[in-house]
């Protein structure tokens, strides 16, 4: 089955470019943002509003509620099945996003023996961590898996919690499952495109991107999520963005400094995406420049679509 694909960073015109695509080659769209898969967390997830979409379909966007875990294998089901319906009405499905992870569970054999987390491994963790100390889950990782505890420094706990979780759940270390998705044996024929630009352009289209979600409210859009009774700890308010306004809200920060942290961290959050999607030899990149026109790389595509 065919799928196309567009990653890259954020703020670099992959929604855009998309619905262009799709308006040109009878396609429908899955996003692939770990954030828009929440309802309620529009503004500062840059959903598409019903306007930009021009008709287009697209899913895996609102399909949980903010307090729920939803997990990389949640995606990876949910979004295989809109893909074989897409399919299966003649349509061109088209993922799009800047979530790395859930782009690769996708489009590789990237397998899971069990999609939920477990409470209960989770809180053994924790409970570890607190009374014998970082370095004891950290010697536990090197036990387990070498290489993984190799990649990561010892106070990120969360990540080493993380793996030893994935190992206790599933019987298989991280690096291993890394190693079987390096094979690359997807089961779609892949026409994977990437968008970059000069850092400099990059920067400048966060920093308006992160103007003009403020502009547009993203500051009450926090606080009526915390009106509805949702917990300013859950992993969906923790989102880029999310916790910014919270720090501001909480009289942590002020105005200006959540600003500014929110567009520091977005920028480094677009640097570790590129990073991510370079590893990936499959991806055909483009660079887009200011104000350019999208035709040439549309043409491009549908060169390579019209082979399937």
């Amino acid at each position: 089955m065919p799928l196309v694909v567009i990653a890259g960073p954020t703020a670099t015109g992959k929604t855009e470019l998309s619905i262009l695509l799709a308006e040109r080659i009878g396609g429908e769209i899955v996003s692939a943002d770990s954030v828009q898969v929440y309802r309620f967390l529009d503004i500062g997830s840059a959903k598409p509003t019903a306007e930009e979409k021009r008709g287009i379909p697209h899913y895996m966007i609102d399909v949980v509620e903010p307090d729920a875990n939803f997990t990389v294998f949640d995606f990876q089901s949910m979004a295989r099945k809109h893909i074989k319906d897409i399919h299966s009405r003649g349509k061109f499905p088209i993922l799009v996003g800047g979530t790395g992870l859930y782009i690769k569970a996708l489009i590789d054999e990237y397998t899971f023996r069990s999609g939920k987390y477990n409470e209960g491994v989770r809180k053994q963790l924790q409970d570890e961590l607190s009374r014998f100390g970082k370095e004891h889950l950290y010697r536990k990782l090197q036990g387990i898996d070498p290489e993984r505890a190799r990649k990561l420094h010892i106070n990120d706990t969360k990540r080493i919690i993380r793996a030893l979780e994935y190992y206790y759940l599933t019987g298989e270390s991280i690096s291993r499952q890394e190693e079987l998705t390096l094979q690359h044996n997807s089961p779609y024929n892949l026409i994977m495109i990437g968008l970059t630009m000069r850092r400099e352009l990059l920067y400048s289209r966060i920093n308006r991107r992160v103007d003009l979600m403020l502009q547009k409210g993203l500051l009450q859009e926090v606080s009526s999520l915390l009106e509805r009774g949702y917990s300013s700890n859950l992993k969906s308010m923790q989102s880029l963005g999310y916790r910014h306004m919270l720090m501001f809200i909480q009289k942590v920060w002020d105005w200006d400094k959540a600003v500014s942290a929110f567009k520091q961290d977005t920028r480094k959050f677009a640097k570790r995406q590129m990073t991510w999607f370079k590893a990936d030899k499959r991806i055909t990149w483009f660079e887009i420049e200011a104000d350019m026109k999208l035709e040439p790389i549309l043409d491009s595509i549908c060169l390579k679509v019209a082979g399937y």
